[in-house]
């Protein structure tokens, strides 16, 4: 089997695999729907009511995520995605009834959303750390990445086709088919071998553990700088049915068969650039500032392209780039991660990547209302080149990073980190340079076998 889907031999992984693949085109098709039903139906194509209701929908991941992250390591996480997968199903379908009985408002989707991001900040650290239940720790990445590859092959397929079921038979049933297709995961996670489940430790119950989690991201500034480049990325740039919605509706004057296709056109790059993910089996941190540096040019030269149909040509390297990086962010995440810990980082984790919407979402929307839709795409490419700009900054000053280059050969890189400095001449110190030593000549010989 191709080292691309490695993972797929594993008879729990398949099953997981392929429920999710069409769940996740079930949520893709609710997600258009859900935009276009306000922007055209219930708001008078106002881009600060999309934003509100992106924003309520993800607002419960800062609150709710330490919580889902604690479950995750402490309780079953099969059955509890059994529980938050049914949960999600219900309010697809109470929703979708709510469009189809003709009653909806405003103020209804944006209790629905609400609770549906309450559920989801549950479900996504559960589900990011299950994972690595199913697949060996040598295939974790992998792993990771076939997950981008399903959301993405997800998103490929289900925006173009809410919008062309939008165009025949309404949002409502969009709706409907949403909260339909979760049956097919809750099968696959039914039908699993448990025998065969490689289950992490599981925490104990006692008092801080939340602050346990806290304490470790903040001794890794490894951590820190993904959590901070993903962050402001993800707030001002991935706000991609929003920017693409107010685009399609304002810019260039296209229905919601168009501005499905947007979504479909991104989620090429996005597949992309997750199977080329599958086959890294290191990823690291350099990789995610980098592909943040990628996804700021190529979102600046998105909001420049004058017609619909160079637009979307521009979509496909910006999904690239912005699914390299967050790949690369979480399959690092979750490959150094102690495992007893892993699902508290992971939801801190979620906080900063999916917690960052409520705060962005509504700020993007007002832009593109205020100075134009291309302006909400530029403000994301500003904001990216920014922040990796300085966090390439910082982390060449603080972990002494150094960059060789040789002319007939790949570049060779070199990365020392240097986090204590124990007293001059002592026992400590000399056995920190020793120490020091023996990681430059590891690191050295590892970025020469990966590059």
């Amino acid at each position: 089997m191709s080292p691309t889907f490695s993972s797929l031999r594993y008879f729990n992984y398949r099953l997981w695999f392929a429920g999710a693949l069409v769940a996740n085109i079930g949520t893709w098709m609710q997600r258009v729907a859900q935009d276009w039903l306000v922007l055209t139906v219930l708001s008078g194509d106002s881009g600060v009511a999309v934003g509100v209701v992106t924003a309520l929908q993800f607002l419960p991941f800062l609150v709710l995520s330490p919580l889902g992250g604690l479950l995750a390591d402490r309780v079953n996480r099969r059955k509890l995605v059994i529980g938050t997968q049914s949960g999600l199903a219900l309010l697809a379908l109470g929703l979708g009834a709510l469009v189809l009985s003709g009653r909806v408002e405003l103020w209804h989707v944006y209790i629905f959303a609400t609770l549906l991001g309450c559920v989801s900040a549950i479900d996504n650290p559960v589900r990011q750390t299950f994972v690595a239940d199913m697949v060996p720790v040598d295939k974790l990445s992998n792993a990771v990445g076939l997950n981008s590859a399903s959301f993405n092959a997800a998103r490929l397929i289900g925006p173009g086709l809410a919008g062309l079921m939008i165009a025949w038979v309404g949002t409502g049933w969009v709706f409907m088919i949403n909260g339909v297709s979760f049956a097919a995961t809750i099968f696959a996670l039914t039908q699993m071998r448990t025998r065969e489940l490689r289950p992490m430790p599981h925490a104990v119950r006692e008092k801080g553990q939340l602050r346990a989690g806290l304490r470790y991201v903040r001794r890794r500034s490894d951590i820190l700088v993904i959590f901070v480049v993903v962050g402001v990325v993800s707030t001002f740039g991935l706000n991609f049915q929003l920017t693409s919605a107010l685009m399609a509706r304002t810019e260039f004057g296209m229905g919601a068969g168009q501005y499905g296709i947007l979504g479909s056109i991104l989620a090429i790059g996005s597949l992309a650039g997750a199977l080329l993910a599958a086959r890294r089996e290191r990823p690291r941190v350099r990789l995610v500032i980098g592909s943040a540096f990628a996804f700021g040019i190529a979102d600046g030269v998105m909001a420049l392209m004058p017609t619909y149909p160079s637009y979307a040509i521009a979509c496909i390297p910006v999904g690239l780039a912005s699914l390299t990086m967050m790949t690369a962010a979480s399959a690092t995440i979750q490959t150094t991660t102690d495992p007893a810990l892993r699902g508290r980082v992971m939801a801190l984790y979620m906080m900063v990547f999916l917690g960052a919407t409520p705060i962005g979402s509504p700020l993007v929307g007002w832009i593109g209302e205020t100075f134009g839709a291309r302006w909400s795409i530029g403000i994301g490419s500003i904001s990216a080149l920014l922040v990796a700009t300085g966090a390439a900054i910082w982390v060449v000053r603080h972990w002494h990073l150094e960059v060789r280059y040789r002319v007939l050969s790949r570049p060779h890189l070199r990365v020392t980190y240097l986090d204590a400095v124990p007293a001059p001449g002592s026992d400590a110190e000399r056995g920190a340079r020793e120490d020091l030593a023996n990681r430059i000549r590891s690191r050295e010989l590892q970025d020469q076998n990966a590059t």
